[in-house]
């Protein structure tokens, strides 16, 4: 599909989400100063007055905000420039321009498509567990973590330390999804961390060094095909044998989603592992 046909479609489905949310704005008390007051006398000015079931639209905005930072993008400038209008009129703010930064997220965005990453953040972790001087590995974890494990031999580590860096890794998992099944896996040992645990962090942090730049990229022109794809590492947890799923799901080209969790139950074959993993892919294509 072309990249006009793609803008289509999304815009028209977002819009009946964003007008459904100026009716629930409607239907409760609204507190006085917030930004869904804001955009709902926004929706109002404009004559939003029930979503669009059908046919297509020429105008579309769309808002979020954290805490005072606002994030908003619309298909016309014109639209654009009156709800910062708006937005200006009813609290103190100022327009900061083209979103390039925002909660530790880098946003490049060009006529080929935007790219997320989380470079600054990456190379400031580097530096605060002391590892940017150390040598870079070509893969977060090794094929095989049989010596991970509640059980493991040797010295304890610094438990504050140790879930300090399992943290920050965590958090940049939101645009590093390569990283995600081993900071997942050490993360289950934080209650009494032992030496090896504590390896095998150190090296997820030196992969990150070597990969600071990567990230997600969101092209042009892409399709609006669902795909998800999910596997397993049958038995691969060394304390009760259990399984761990993966899954990516993509909108055309498109990363959305994905996650990493260890099974509920011990699959007795491969089969076993795999169909769960199916089943559990399947379940968040159903809730997204």
């Amino acid at each position: 599909m072309r990249h006009d046909d793609w803008t289509l479609e999304t815009l028209t489905t977002l819009a009946c989400h964003l007008c459904s949310f100026a009716h629930a704005c409607e239907g409760r008390s609204l507190q006085a100063g917030t930004p869904e007051l804001a955009y709902a006398t926004y929706a109002r000015s404009c004559g939003i007055e029930k979503p669009a079931r059908s046919g297509g639209i020429d105008s579309f905005l769309d808002f979020t905000y954290y805490v005072d930072d606002i994030i908003f993008d619309a298909t016309k400038d014109k639209d654009a420039t009156e709800f910062a209008k708006l937005m200006t009129s009813e609290f103190e703010m100022s327009m900061m321009g083209e979103l390039t930064f925002f909660l530790g997220l880098q946003v490049k965005q060009s006529k080929d498509g935007i790219h997320l990453s989380q470079t600054k953040y990456a190379k400031e972790l580097v530096k605060k567990f002391g590892l940017d001087g150390a040598k870079d590995f070509d893969t977060p974890m090794g094929t095989s973590n049989r010596g991970l494990g509640l059980n493991a031999e040797g010295q304890s580590v610094d438990e504050k330390q140790y879930r300090s860096m399992i943290g920050s890794l965590l958090y940049l998992t939101a645009s590093k999804p390569d990283i995600a099944f081993s900071v997942g896996i050490c993360a289950r040992y934080q209650a009494n961390p032992k030496e090896v645990h504590l390896k095998a962090v150190k090296r997820i942090i030196r992969y990150v060094k070597g990969t600071t730049a990567y990230g997600i990229w969101y092209p042009m022109g892409t399709s609006l095909d669902l795909i998800g794809y999910s596997d397993t590492n049958w038995a691969g947890s060394v304390d009760d044998r259990k399984s761990t799923s993966g899954a990516c799901f993509y909108i055309g080209h498109c990363l959305v989603a994905w996650h990493s969790k260890k099974q509920n139950c011990i699959a007795l074959s491969t089969a076993e592992a795999e169909y769960i993993a199916a089943g559990s892919c399947s379940t968040q294509f159903v809730r997204k």
